[in-house]
């Protein structure tokens, strides 16, 4: 699914009204009843009272609209017009005569006094601004947006203890879920911002917004609801078709993808029935040091369980009963070192090869990947010390295959291009950095990012379930199979990580997140596939 900057959507909705003759007022009605449609199945309590904010543009006029099919409904809305200007747009213009003549109860904010206290309302729907907004909030807008993150931090610290306790916390990679899967659902007061939460840039940093329980969205994500800069205004992020075009969406230009389940269900490749251990690819997982053998043990596992057909571990000498007692079918490898590697040589010919887990950057281990990068030219996945030793070495990148994954968490990641003062700026060093050396980068964490060259793809799976220990070291070899298997590196990575945050949701509703550890990553790369196989036949 394609995702698109704030001039395409606009240029997709007017493509959409003409080309099926329709309103923009009807494409509005559209909107709105698919948000209302999710609302009043999330919502059942029709005794709810609602508050809904709108501002007098185009995301205003949907406030109105849905404000309008919910008093129809039988929910209790009030409507609160944010008069930041005296200049409506037609449509929402239209829709607040509509208001008026549908009894509805509304009231406009012009001064800081007509803000209402929300302490009574069960629900506060933010429709004040869209997708458009070019400039910081100021004013009353300002002023009004603070009444309603006041409203969301009751709600925040009431939902987060009432989830997990009194003390929580969550690791670095998966924070950006922390907010958007902390039993929300749950909650008895919420915040929920229609398409995108007032006050959020699509394009750059933003500093202040709405900070939305739920971001209900229309039909085409939008790149800044998936970054960890901005999960306090976005919490959970819905998607919901309304009818727009599909040709004009097809005919905008864009390197942006959100990938999702049918996208991976294309990309997997036929297992054929004369199939047998020597077609299937032979994956090699290099890395290892004493007290880390499990890194490589985890890997090799996860290589074999996502399909390849022979799986070798080269380890130093003190992870061979390790990995040989843990996982019998794996074929290892000694190197001659004795608790770390240190010179990386086999006569095998493996088709792909995973580095670098466990693997700790010993001298001797620093000069063995250094020859190992210069001699093998095989698809390649480098992960963990392989790659804090490149970034100790940088100028050893020109040197590694094209096309080779690397796939650092955030630290990681800011070791290989240097410190970013926000998202964007991150996203634009990965993709230099991607470009100079014909690599494909994966950014590990919520809604990962897998980026080439050419193209961004944000992943769409998983849960805070995967911040685990070890839960990197499976995913390396999950791609390093994939590579064996033939999958072309971009391929390889995007289905790889799809499948490995899958392994959370799919299990979601019987290992709770706290208790997910990488060995059930593992464990549940199987039905993760019959999953996905299950798609093919309907």
């Amino acid at each position: 699914m394609k995702i698109l900057s704030s001039d395409q959507i606009r240029i997709v909705d007017a493509e959409t009204i003409k080309r099926e003759g329709i309103s923009s007022l009807e494409l509005m009605k559209r909107a709105a009843t698919a948000f209302c449609d999710w609302l009043t199945k999330k919502y059942t309590n029709k005794q709810s009272l609602i508050a809904i904010f709108s501002g007098v543009g185009n995301n205003g006029g949907d406030g109105l609209v849905i404000a309008r099919i919910l008093h129809k409904l039988g929910y209790n809305v009030e409507v609160f017009i944010v008069e930041y200007k005296d200049c409506y747009s037609d449509d929402c213009a239209h829709n607040l005569r509509r208001i008026k003549a549908e009894k509805i109860h509304y009231k406009k904010i012009l001064d800081k006094i007509d803000i209402p206290s929300l302490e009574k309302y069960d629900i506060v729907i933010d429709g004040i601004f869209g997708i458009g907004l070019s400039r910081e909030v100021s004013g009353i807008t300002k002023d009004v947006i603070e009444v309603i993150n006041e409203f969301s931090s009751i709600n925040t610290r009431y939902s987060e203890k009432d989830y997990f306790g009194a003390h929580t916390s969550c690791s670095e990679a998966h924070m950006g879920y922390s907010k958007a899967h902390a039993g929300y659902s749950n909650a008895r007061k919420s915040v929920i911002s229609i398409d995108v939460p007032s006050g959020l840039f699509l394009d750059r940093k933003t500093d202040f917004a709405v900070e939305a329980n739920e971001t209900v969205s229309f039909h085409i994500p939008k790149l800044a609801l998936y970054l960890p800069d901005n999960y306090l205004f976005t919490g959970n992020v819905t998607i919901f078709d309304i009818g727009l075009n599909e040709q004009a969406i097809s005919e905008v230009e864009s390197n942006l993808f959100y990938t999702e389940k049918n996208d991976i269900k294309a990309s997997l490749k036929p297992l054929l029935k004369f199939a047998h251990k020597g077609t299937e690819g032979h994956a090699l997982i290099i890395g290892g040091s004493i007290g880390k053998i499990g890194s490589v043990s985890l890997a090799s596992k996860a290589a074999l369980k996502m399909g390849c057909g022979l799986i070798t571990a080269y380890v130093p000498m003190c992870g061979v009963s390790v990995v040989q007692s843990q996982f019998a079918e794996a074929m290892v490898i000694e190197d001659k070192g004795n608790e770390h590697i240190s010179e990386i040589n086999f006569d095998i010919v493996p088709d792909a090869i995973g580095i670098g887990v466990g693997m700790g950057q010993h001298e001797d281990t620093i000069a063995a990947f250094y020859q190992f990068i210069l001699n093998y030219k095989v698809p390649m996945v480098i992960d963990a010390d392989g790659l804090n030793i490149l970034s100790q070495h940088p100028e050893w990148l020109s040197i590694i295959p094209p096309k080779t994954i690397l796939t650092p968490h955030p630290k990681e990641l800011m070791r290989l291009i240097g410190n970013w003062s926000d998202d964007f700026e991150k996203i634009k060093k990965t993709v230099e950095l991607a470009k100079k050396f014909d690599l494909i980068i994966i950014i590990k964490g919520a809604y990962s990012l897998i980026i080439d060259e050419k193209y961004i793809y944000v992943n769409s799976s998983g849960t805070p379930a995967l911040a685990t220990a070890g839960s990197g070291d499976v995913l390396t070899g999950m791609i390093t199979s994939l590579l064996a298997q033939g999958y072309d590196s971009i391929d390889a990575a995007r289905v790889g990580t799809y499948i490995h945050g899958m392994t959370a949701d799919i299990t979601s509703q019987h290992i709770h997140p706290r208790s997910f550890i990488a060995s059930d990553i593992i464990d549940n790369i199987g039905r993760c596939y019959i999953s996905l196989d299950s798609l093919f036949n309907k």
